[in-house]
């Protein structure tokens, strides 16, 4: 307890304390300004240092630091105020510097955490983002679980006894919440199997499901329609459907198939021979993959033959540019052999009159 009285002798005793507690107070306001001061400066010259980690550690430290000293300097003034009040309320002192500092370091852990999680997600290609949210979102499940418990321990609660009723309750809230737990380990799946992640595009012919991935939660996964509707899918949906992921492509297909007149079928050898030419040279199309130009069929009203090959790109509306400069050099190559494309017609056969003799 700091004792003023031979510092200020002319004061009333009875005030005395009033002015320890504010001397106290000013005190910890210095040394929380110096000690965020000098945190702010080594913090700047790690920013020079060849490792990451340092500045992870200074700045997930800053913060608590400072508010470990605001609780020290309050315990100290809180002590002085029970020593002359004798007030039952502030004999819970103790308790709340205790917890605050159990606080303190939980929130330097979790900012360790998440620097980590930063720096393995922005500067690592060794590893995968999506599987560093994942793993970052356990341990801070786990650091903040431990705390709690070390918390009620510091209040005096028995945590045996609260882990056993936690055991008894944990099964009535299983039942309970077992939609909830599902979509949990859903997420944990999509987490740890990725059969998509952020940013791709993806289907399902069993639901109604298409869109673009904007969030994997641990709940809901929401994604983004083509007409821009949001939706909201539980995470255990993604372990009973079939999930397609167009993103992952590496080719898309194009399969199309053209009908030549039946005057035409003179031509259709050429026609057919100079089409795979032209596939084969043509900048866009993967000369690696399966190719094929066939005539295939004796249609109603023409006759057929098939493309089938694959484009380099993958992209949606590059797919379609590239399809459709394929299309418009086959009605190029068809014109040219003197060919033209077949639409559906119909012949009427119209016999000999039929005369009727009057007998």
């Amino acid at each position: 307890m700091f004792n003023l009285e031979n510092w200020l002798p002319g004061i009333d005793r009875e005030w005395l304390w009033v002015v320890q507690v504010f001397v106290v107070i000013l005190i910890t306001a210095f040394a929380s300004f110096f000690v965020k001061r000098l945190l702010a400066r080594v913090h700047k010259r790690l920013d020079y240092t060849a490792t990451r980690w340092d500045d992870i550690v200074f700045g997930a430290m800053m913060r608590p630091i400072t508010w470990i000293v605001w609780l020290a300097g309050l315990d100290i003034a809180i002590d002085i105020i029970y020593a002359e009040t004798n007030s039952t309320i502030f004999t819970y002192s103790d308790y709340v510097r205790d917890v605050g500092i159990l606080v303190c370091i939980t929130w330097f852990m979790l900012g360790i955490i998440r620097g980590a999680e930063k720096e393995y997600s922005e500067n690592s290609d060794r590893v995968d983002k999506h599987t560093v949210q994942a793993i970052s979102k356990l341990v801070r499940l786990a650091v903040i679980i431990t705390a709690s418990l070390v918390i009620l321990q510091t209040l005096g609660f028995s945590v045996s006894g609260v882990l056993a009723m936690g055991g008894i309750g944990g099964i009535a809230v299983g039942f309970a919440a077992k939609d909830l737990l599902a979509n949990f380990f859903g997420g944990l799946i999509v987490y740890l199997d990725r059969p998509f992640v952020i940013g791709d595009w993806i289907r399902s012919p069993d639901r109604n499901i298409e869109g673009t991935v904007e969030n994997i939660g641990w709940r809901v996964t929401m994604i983004r329609d083509f007409q821009s509707r949001p939706l909201y899918v539980p995470n255990s949906v993604f372990t009973n459907i079939i999930v397609e992921n167009p993103s992952r492509m590496a080719n898309r297909r194009i399969y199309e198939t053209i009908g030549l007149r039946y005057s035409d079928l003179t031509s259709m050898d050429k026609v057919v021979a100079e089409v795979e030419a032209m596939l084969k040279s043509h900048d866009e199309i993967d000369p690696d993959t399966t190719m094929m130009v066939n005539f295939n069929e004796f249609s109603d009203s023409s006759v057929d033959f098939f493309i089938y090959c694959f484009t380099k790109t993958t992209q949606w509306v590059k797919f379609h540019q590239v399809k459709q400069d394929v299309m418009l050099r086959i009605g190029e190559i068809i014109e040219a052999n003197n060919a033209e494309i077949a639409f559906p017609t119909s012949t009427i056969h119209i016999g000999e009159p039929v005369a009727i003799s009057k007998s």
